[in-house]
């Protein structure tokens, strides 16, 4: 495990904006119930905003995409716990050496440690369980839902800043940002801090990689809600407009942080989140070639099927009997 000091208060500055000692604490607030120290942190209370905006949004909605608000807040109530047990799971998987003399800290997530791709899987786990109970088409909720999930991880983003965490490499452009978090890991990640390594002088300002996950969730977010009004067409479009999008966007994020999980194969490190998101982009990519082309086909045959009506050949199947081609079907009403 890396000796790294956790701090409560750092100074944050952005040199290139003329930002210099913004006070930034970990604690959002503290009190005593019965008797009992209480604390909250920025990271958790993020979190819970984040999950809380998400839900109101999607049951508030969820009318005018024939879907019932009882059965989205069914959702978010069982995946709430299914996905911060994933997101803890996978992080620990792969820190495994940072917990096993003491796997009770397994427990206290008050420090960090989700890893998002962990919270997908188990956020997926809880909404096929909910199609299956609800009796809900799978694609149309997975196309639902996954709107809000950019918005979400926008807003928990911020739990990085306060954290002092996940941020880059060192960089001279204008938003740099240098604190004492972004010191006291480069230098304990460091070999020989007297003589760092390329892009990780702990005296440099480096890249907010919080901030460019956040920008870039925003758009995301603005760019599904314009694919969701089209999605009862286009089946799985959504979902995979995310995974695309989201993954191009966390390949290059990972590609310049200095905290990202990794394996060994083949003697090289390999980051984990970079594999993962670049195996999102590349399914993502055939995906929605294979549903436009599939959609094209369609469309074709529907016209098809308007010129035979409209020149008479429908008529030798009779009223009764639909005409079919592959899995369109056109059915004359009475």
């Amino acid at each position: 495990m890396l000796p790294i000091t956790c701090l409560c208060q750092y100074q944050v500055s952005f040199p290139g904006l003329g930002i210099h000692d913004l006070s930034v604490s970990r604690i959002a607030f503290d009190f005593n119930l019965f008797g009992r120290h209480v604390t909250i942190y920025w990271y958790g209370l993020l979190f819970a905003v984040a999950l809380l905006l998400c839900m109101v949004l999607a049951v508030q909605q969820a009318k005018a995409h024939r879907l019932k608000g009882d059965d989205i807040l069914d959702f978010f109530l069982l995946m709430i716990p299914f996905m911060v047990i994933g997101a803890r799971l996978y992080y620990v998987a792969f820190e495994w050496d940072a917990y096993k003399e003491n796997p009770a800290r397994i427990l206290d997530i008050t420090e960090g440690g989700l890893a998002f791709y962990g919270g997908v899987i188990g956020g997926m786990i809880a909404l096929f369980i909910i199609a299956h109970v609800k009796h809900i088409k799978v694609h149309h909720l997975l196309d639902y839902i996954a709107v809000y999930v950019p918005l979400g991880q926008g807003i928990g983003r911020w739990g990085n800043f306060f954290n002092q965490e996940a941020f880059g490499i060192n960089t001279d452009l204008p938003w740099g940002m240098i604190s004492e978090g972004t010191k006291s890991w480069l230098t304990g990640i460091n070999p020989d801090p007297a003589n760092p390594l390329p892009g990780l002088d702990p005296n440099l300002p480096v890249h907010p990689t919080f901030l460019y996950e956040f920008l870039a969730n925003m758009i995301i977010f603005a760019i599904l809600l314009a694919v969701r009004r089209k999605s009862d067409k286009y089946p799985y479009r959504t979902m995979f407009s995310y995974f695309l999008l989201y993954g191009l966007t966390r390949f290059f994020v990972e590609g310049i942080r200095t905290d990202a999980l990794v394996f060994t194969m083949f003697g090289q490190e390999i980051r984990i989140s970079q594999l993962v998101s670049l195996a999102m982009v590349v399914i993502s990519v055939v995906f929605l070639v294979v549903l436009a082309i599939r959609d094209k086909q369609r469309e074709k045959v529907l016209v098809s099927l308007q010129d035979a009506e409209d020149t008479g050949l429908l008529m030798l199947f009779g009223p009764e009997k639909p005409l079919q081609v592959d899995d369109v079907v056109i059915v004359e009403d009475s």
